[in-house]
């Protein structure tokens, strides 16, 4: 193996290693539905970074995750969990809520 062909070589490692790196720098946020509301119904988040939206349904019927300012919609079937990824968001307040049950599941993602 030739100089070159070894440096492209640690090269693309270094930046794999960077890349997974970067993403387990990534926020981590845990929702619980319970009794069709989330817990907790505010959370504070980074601002420019990506978040991992963690939601656990305790409920034994279907809720659905769905904030028109972030741009996302699933269902959370009953007793599952789901994931959804968000961001970076820039700072501000970023409404969510229960499709299902729109009075009482509410909540905000607050980018600070």
């Amino acid at each position: 193996m030739n100089l070159k062909t070894r440096s492209a070589l640690m090269l693309t490692a270094t930046l794999l290693m960077a890349a997974g790196a970067a993403t387990a720098q990534d926020a981590e946020v845990k929702l619980v539905i319970r009794e069709h509301k989330f817990e907790p119904a505010e959370v504070t988040v980074p601002a420019g970074k990506k978040i991992k939206l963690v939601i656990e349904n305790q409920d034994a019927t279907a809720e659905e995750f769905e904030s028109y300012e972030l741009n996302r919609e699933k269902v959370v079937p009953p007793k599952g969990q789901i994931t959804v990824f968000v961001g970076p968001l820039k700072p501000g307040r970023y409404p969510f809520f229960g499709d299902f049950h729109k009075d009482s599941a509410k909540g905000v993602l607050i980018a600070q």
